[in-house]
């Protein structure tokens, strides 16, 4: 039998990688976490089946592409001029405190200057997706203290962005150095660089945000949902080559620009949608990757060093950022937030690591510490929002929501497409309604209309109180998932039984599931077509028989 290195490392990779990720969601830790343990699973340090390490790190690229186009789609200007106040000379100085900390480590630890400024510098960037789900899990990214923590992790985006760019310049400006080269010949790589990212930079705002967007509206207008994900990622995928080709810069800063202009569209929201899949795949691959590189020998010959590199990321950093935003005279509240949720690490930590590794400026020792602490920060940081917020709870508990002064009314749970369709026909028919939908920029889009809006999940009780399910006349499940529609149904028949529901699904399977757990009004996309089809047929007939 023929066997493929690609194939079986993909297999693998995705094989473990779900198999733990489901067991760390199990276990109520960050799915990042798990995807990491089943890069160490078939990594070269762990006995059995050992994946392909050099297919493995050409994903992990097209991962770091797809990351990276993804932060840039989310990049909000507006969110960071809002908060630029604290965020932008906050994010700073704990990066620049966090750094010289791990720099400290470092020269303990008697490694070069610039391994040590890569160590501290990957301590000091919180992961985007464990601070999300931590400020969305307990409502909090619509607060003050929320859009300070998301403008904070925005800047400190921004300059690893940046780092990524420049690091190679330094190591060969540092490795010139080393060889005697004199002082001019190590500014000229530098200035160049300087040059190539400034080019790239301004062909992206006077020629690519104009051709990107006219592009991608085309496409949209031909109909074809295939043809525009495709156009999507050659976007990101074609950007970020032709950057490194071209330009000489990293495939990450093409992405993220690719990502940051398309974020300026109309069309982001889909393009947002229509990627997501193979996006979460190749990052999921990224972090396998990752974990293939991570030595589990450094819990035992290195617990010392460990044990500083966890102190610096969860204590270290958290407590220069807690002192710098009560410095700026914000509440013990909000300063507590943003430094709980800078108590970790994750991706942009893992592709420093992997690119210091890859330059031979990272020691092999760093590269395990980091990720190593890495994992243990992501396991620990909600733990650590929850002693913060079971010590400050109380009556007026900030994530859980006011319950809504209304009755009679109808609760629309999801506003997609399909919810946002509702919602406007309920506003037109004057009705009192209820949206409950947990993605951010739709919330925002909807209480930009004027909408009574939740944001949470509608299978969460407090978040069903809150919308006064009890006094309710009707809820309608507009979510696009017919099984998930199903679990919130059963939760909202243990609060109220005889609410009226009518919930949306896309097959006969999902029809069937509702059907068997008691959904009395199941809406199918090819139910509705055909009625309809078949309704205007019939006019059409008896207009045509008088």
């Amino acid at each position: 039998m023929h066997h493929s290195p690609l194939i079986a490392t993909i297999v693998a990779g995705v094989v473990f990688a779900f198999l733990m990720g489901a067991l760390a969601h199990r276990l109520k830790a960050s799915p990042i976490v798990g995807y990491v343990m089943a890069g160490v699973i078939v990594g070269p340090y762990s006995p059995g089946f050992v994946a392909d390490a050099g297919l493995a790190n050409e994903l992990a690229e097209i991962g770091v592409i797809l990351l990276m186009f993804g932060v840039g789609l989310h990049f909000s200007l507006k969110d960071l001029l809002s908060v630029r106040r604290i965020a932008i000379p906050g994010a700073i100085v704990q990066i620049v405190v966090a750094t010289m900390m791990g720099m400290v480590l470092a020269w303990v630890m008697d490694w070069n200057m610039l391994g040590g400024f890569v160590f501290g510098l990957s301590l000091s960037v919180a992961s985007t997706v464990v601070l999300l789900r931590a400020l969305q899990g307990r409502k909090l990214v619509e607060t003050e203290k929320g859009r300070i923590a998301v403008g904070w992790l925005i800047v400190e985006d921004l300059v690893m962005v940046l780092a990524l760019v420049m690091l190679p310049v330094f190591a060969t400006v540092i490795n010139g150095a080393d060889r005697g080269i004199g002082f001019s010949a190590l500014v000229a790589p530098l200035a160049i660089t300087l040059l190539k990212v400034v080019a790239f930079v301004v062909l992206m705002l006077l020629v690519g945000r104009r051709a990107i967007p006219a592009a991608l509206h085309w496409v949209a207008h031909t109909g074809s949902r295939e043809l525009f994900r495709l156009a999507v990622l050659a976007i990101a995928l074609g950007v970020a080559f032709g950057a490194a080709y071209a330009f000489d810069v990293s495939f990450a800063l093409g992405a993220f620009f690719a990502g940051m202009i398309l974020g300026e569209t109309p069309l982001s929201r889909r393009a947002t949608e229509e990627t997501l899949p193979l996006r979460d795949a190749f990052a999921v691959l990224f972090f396998v990757s990752v974990g293939m590189l991570f030595n589990p020998a450094v819990v035992i010959e290195q617990p010392l060093p460990l044990l500083a590199t966890i102190m610096i990321i969860v204590i270290g950093k958290s407590v220069a950022a807690f002192a710098i935003v009560r410095a700026f005279g914000y509440p013990g509240s909000t300063a507590l937030t943003v430094a709980a949720s800078l108590a970790q690490i994750g991706e942009f930590s893992f592709i420093l690591a992997a690119l210091g590794s890859d330059l031979g400026i990272l020691p092999p020792e760093a590269r395990d510490l980091i990720l190593a602490g890495a994992i243990i920060s992501i396991i620990t940081n909600p733990l650590i929002f929850s002693l913060i917020f079971r010590q400050r709870r109380g009556a007026a508990t900030p994530d859980v929501p006011a319950i809504l002064e209304v009755s009679g009314h109808v609760i629309v749970i999801g506003y997609g497409r399909v919810g946002r369709s509702i919602a406007e026909e309920l506003a037109v028919q004057g009705k009192a309604f209820v949206v409950i939908e947990d993605d951010i920029e739709r919330v925002r889009e909807a209480e930009a209309k004027g909408y009574k809006v939740l944001a949470g999940n509608g299978i969460e009780t407090r978040v069903l109180e809150a919308a006064a399910l009890e006094d309710a006349g009707a809820l309608l499940i507009a979510i696009p998932e017919g099984f998930e529609a199903g679990a919130i149904f059963q939760h909202v028949r243990k609060i109220k039984p005889d609410i009226p529901v009518i919930a949306r699904a896309h097959s006969d399977a999902e029809v069937a599931h509702l059907k068997r757990l008691g959904v009395s009004d199941v809406v199918t996309g090819v139910q509705e077509i055909a009625t309809r089809m078949l309704g205007v047929s019939d006019r059409g007939r008896a207009g045509t028989e008088e």
